[in-house]
């Protein structure tokens, strides 16, 4: 703590404590008050400019300081300044004094708990962003709630300070002049609770939800302005419709059967959608015989002779296309319909919020689903339509094995497929723009990655920035600029891939006729419910982001599908608080919470702590001892802020981290928890040895160190007794 702030500290604990040593709360009781009352008139009716003053600056400390004895000091300025007086005197100065307390608050306080729960705070940020001054106008105008608590949590927070002053202004109005005009009255009063009857607690109450009333009624006329111009049904032929039938998609219409609801499911292409057909299912069956490819090359490691085989490219190739084919079952039209889930193949357009028209079909729903999903990047660059690019749509329909594979990008998909396919006897160059491989990742991550690319022999050019293609003499190539020296580079290749991310699917579905509004990166806008513009309809996945996985848009369809079919009864904001995401090269590299670069670009305070997974006993016999385990944890604390993980099975590995994250679990639960020995499990246990030990107590263990050597009975004499507490 800094000088002033703890200056500011002193000064307040002082003045609260010099107010409770001098006993200055008797002044503040009401039967002292009530003796007093006549001198205290005489003294304001001789100097009311003076008394008005020294009864403002009092009023502002006591509620500054937190004190009690607002309340009545409330009663004093009606009893000697009158009901308009006193109304101006007590509100004027409770409403400044709340905001000293705030400010003090934030001040001293909030550094403090944006460094430990910054993550929680940034969540309570936003919505006091959009809503404070309702909830502050609120809590404002229901006496029961203390006001010094809501002086002191307000202060935690980013609410702007005019706004602070303005709502406690008008908040506390109602419950200052009943109190002013009691004052009025103070002869006869007995007692503080004779001023608020249940009653009056319970119009105050009222008017503390009237806000919150409100703001349900503002919503509600939002949703008439939205739907102005529409005609909607007078009953529907289902609850809910879905387009697209990706992880998103199923999941919603699974949910909505699982309860009872009558659910359509609309795909035009093909069920399971890019993950099944194109993407998480083929491309972990490419790395799987590709890494078998790898693992012939390192058998005189594990004792063998003169083990070796020949990839067979289109044999490889057909096994993908295999184990599409097996996992296909899972998402079918059949599996769906027993489900109870309606399936129609064809192309769907939204013809109104409520109505789906679908093969010459108009269904009505109550509520519709996007789940369109998004497909890969074809950036505008010049001479690309001359090279026939592949994508990881259409990658997959290879047979014949490229001899030169360009990969454009060095994001988890291309570093993946470079990697796969480099093993599988491709020469693989790979190009990106940025500095460093997984831009997301921590750099130490991307450089354990880049460094197992480059020692499979895949050629990885950094800075580099595509700028043209071109055919000479029958021959592809890239020609790219160099963005350190702004050189031009010119790779030949037979095929290129284009892994530059994903773009969402916003065309083709009646978006625009409805004016669905889209974000800067074209994904489609949705709020906090995952609704659009319009409150029944809803998206998830790809097509409106903030995460393309798989696992992400099947989280986010129960919320779509929950809030769509009980919207009305109970909304549910959806929650990215733990979203876990790996990467599949080798080595495998997974991710949950905050990373190092993370942290540092929101000034999140942080403690590292790292195991190196090559002192591993079961990575050793693996043959994987290499790769580490990093977790953030709040200064001081066991409580994890998120975990990096790099070697093999990351991504297996990290469910541990998710887990604790997700349900409050520190270090030390993981520590005291048994793992299976030898597993890579045990990993997760030592890491958290690794923070107790570097946390360990030292005054403790010097004592405890003392303790047995005094068991030992052989006295301080003893030359290898150590005051440390350590023994020689």
């Amino acid at each position: 703590m800094d000088k002033r702030k703890l200056t500011l500290l002193v000064v307040i604990l002082l003045l609260v404590t010099g107010f409770f040593l001098f006993d200055l709360g008797q002044y503040l009781d009401l039967a002292s008050l009530k003796a007093r009352h006549a001198a205290l008139d005489a003294q304001v009716s001789a100097n009311p400019w003076l008394a008005g003053g020294l009864f403002f600056l009092s009023y502002v400390l006591v509620t500054a300081l937190s004190l009690p004895g607002a309340a009545l000091m409330t009663l004093v300025g009606g009893a000697l300044f009158g009901l308009l007086g006193g109304t101006l005197l007590a509100s004027f100065a409770s409403t400044l004094g709340a905001t000293l307390a705030m400010l003090s608050s934030r001040y001293l306080l909030r550094g403090w708990v944006q460094a430990r729960f910054g993550q929680r705070l940034a969540g309570i940020d936003q919505g006091i962003a959009r809503e404070g001054a309702t909830y502050l106008f609120a809590l404002r105008l229901v006496p029961v709630f203390p006001f010094f608590l809501i002086n002191l949590a307000m202060g935690l927070t980013r609410l702007p300070v005019r706004t602070y002053w303005w709502v406690s202004q008008l908040g506390m109005l109602p419950g200052t002049l009943v109190y002013v005009n009691a004052g009025r009255e103070l002869g006869e009063l007995e007692s503080l609770a004779g001023i608020l009857s249940p009653g009056l607690i319970g119009a105050f109450v009222l008017l503390g939800l009237l806000p919150l009333l409100s703001r349900r009624a503002l919503s509600w006329f939002k949703a008439r302005k939205v739907y102005a111009g529409w005609v909607k049904p007078k009953q529907f032929d289902r609850n809910l419709v879905v387009i697209g039938a990706g992880s998103g998609g199923l999941v919603s219409a699974y949910i909505a059967a699982a309860v009872k609801a009558r659910v359509t499911l609309i795909e035009k292409h093909r069920m399971g959608g890019d993950c099944l057909n194109t993407g998480c299912v083929p491309s972990k069956a490419l790395i799987r015989s590709a890494r078998l490819a790898n693992e012939m090359k390192k058998a005189e490691q594990l004792g063998f002779r003169s083990v070796g085989g020949e990839v067979d490219f289109a044999a490889v190739m057909q096994r993908v296309q295999r184990v599409v084919a097996t996992v296909e079952p899972h998402d079918s039209v059949e599996r769906y319909t027993d489900l109870g889930v309606e399936v129609i193949e064809g192309e769907a357009r939204i013809t109104s919020p409520w109505t789906v028209e679908v093969n010459g079909q108009s269904l009505s729903t109550r509520a519709i689903v996007i789940a369109t999903g998004a497909a890969p990047l074809v950036p505008e660059i010049p001479g690309i339509e001359q090279v026939a690019p592949l994508t990881s749509d259409t990658v997959w329909t290879l047979r014949e094995q490229p001899g030169r594979l360009l990969v454009l990008g060095g994001g988890p998909i291309g570093c993946e497929l470079a990697q796969a396919f480099q093993r599988l006897g491709c020469a693989v160059t790979l190009v990106q723009r940025n500095s460093r491989l997984l831009p997301r990742e921590d750099a130490e991550a991307g450089a354990a990655v880049l460094a197992g690319l480059q020692a499979d022999g895949v050629d990885v050019h950094l800075q580099h920035e595509a700028t043209r293609f071109e055919v000479v003499d029958g021959q592809r190539q890239l020609v790219c600029t160099n963005l350190i020296d702004h050189c031009e580079v010119t790779i030949a290749f037979d095929q290129v891939l284009l892994a530059l991310g994903r773009v969402a699917n916003v065309k083709g579905f009646g978006a625009e006729a409805l004016g669905l509004e889209l974000r800067d990166n074209g994904t489609l806008t949705s709020d906090d419910w995952l609704a659009t513009r319009f409150p029944n309809i809803f998206a998830v996945g790809d097509v409106t982001g903030p995460y393309q996985f798989t696992h992400v848009a099947a989280h986010q369809a129960w919320y779509a599908a929950v809030n769509g079919l009980f919207g009305g009864l109970k909304r549910f904001k959806v929650d990215y608080r733990v979203i876990p995401w790996a990467t599949f090269t080798d080595p495998e590299v997974a991710h949950v919470g905050l990373n190092e670069q993370d942290a540092k670009a929101r000034g999140i305070a942080y403690e590292v702590t790292r195991f190196g997974i090559e002192d591993l006993d079961r990575a050793i016999a693996d043959e994987a001892a290499h790769g580490y385990i990093k977790v953030l944890t709040v200064p001081g604390k066991d409580r994890i802020l998120g975990a990096t993980i790099v070697g093999e099975h990351a991504g297996d590995l990290i469910t541990e981290y998710v887990t604790a994250m997700k349900h409050g679990l520190g270090l030390n639960k993981i520590l005291g928890t048994i793992h299976i020995y030898p597993t890579l499990a045990e990993a997760n246990k030592y890491a958290a040895g690794e923070w107790k030990r570097a946390h360990a107590p030292a005054s403790v263990l010097h004592w405890l160190s003392r303790f047995h050597h005094w068991r030992l009975g052989r006295g301080k004499t003893d030359p290898q007794f150590k005051p440390s507490g350590k023994l020689s």
